[in-house]
């Protein structure tokens, strides 16, 4: 008797369903693995090639989304930026709503410490979602009565401090302790001991953040008072 063949689901075509064999790309797709691989190996362990391994495509095949490493740079600012929540400022004064942003905005770059010192120093050309991010900020700020020339002044202002505040926010605890030199000097040794006994176990970084950020926004507070005589701060 002849034997017979099996039937049904073993086809060539049949064996070929399931995943596919190569990454299909997006330009959210290539920033997010841009960005593990600045958090791993920093600005300098990432490169298109590097990139284009983690994703499992060819180099090429990530210009078909992004114009090349500035671009993806740009995408990866987006990332980041995309989570710095500015919805305070539709519904609080400006003085409110900067400190809402600039906590969401701090917690944001801390949880990516390698792309700090990168992104602060690169133009935002390409990264649109971020410059949004900027609009809602300024268009508050001026329907608040701040002149416009003095907007991105005092903008970019507290956005430096919060992001010195993001890299502090990842230094150890004790980065100020003056272990065995407190006879030397006695009185840092002396207000590092009381700042220990003032927070207890909260992170130091916390508390000199938040310590901070309440007297930028008092100082802008007295500036704008200087600025817009006569206007409240909404």
């Amino acid at each position: 008797m002849p034997e017979r063949k099996p039937t049904g689901g073993t086809s060539r075509s049949a064996r070929r369903v399931g995943r596919p064999t190569t990454t299909v790309l997006t330009r959210d797709l290539i920033a997010h693995a841009a960005l593990r691989l600045l958090d791993e190996g920093g600005q300098e362990g990432f490169t298109m090639a590097r990139l284009a391994q983690a994703l499992r495509v060819r180099p090429s095949a990530l210009y078909n989304h992004v114009d090349g490493k500035d671009d993806v740079i740009a995408a990866v600012r987006e990332l980041v930026s995309d989570r710095i929540d500015v919805s305070a400022f539709a519904t609080e004064p400006w003085d409110a709503a900067m400190l809402h942003w600039a906590h969401s905005y701090r917690v944001a770059f801390a949880a990516h410490p390698p792309t700090i010192a990168m992104l602060a120093t690169m133009p935002l050309t390409g990264a649109r979602r971020t410059m949004r991010m900027y609009d809602t900020v300024v268009a508050a700020m001026v329907a608040g009565g701040w002149p416009e020339a003095e907007v991105l002044p005092a903008i970019v202002a507290v956005e430096s401090f919060i992001l010195g505040s993001a890299l502090d926010a990842i230094a150890p605890g004790d980065m100020f302790d003056p272990a065995g030199e407190e006879e030397a000097v006695p009185a840092f040794a002396a207000a590092y001991a009381a700042r220990a006994r003032a927070i207890g176990d909260a992170p130091p970084a916390d508390g000199a953040f938040e310590a901070g950020l309440e007297a930028m926004v008092a100082g802008l507070r007295v500036r704008f008072a200087e600025l817009a005589p006569g206007r409240a701060t909404r």
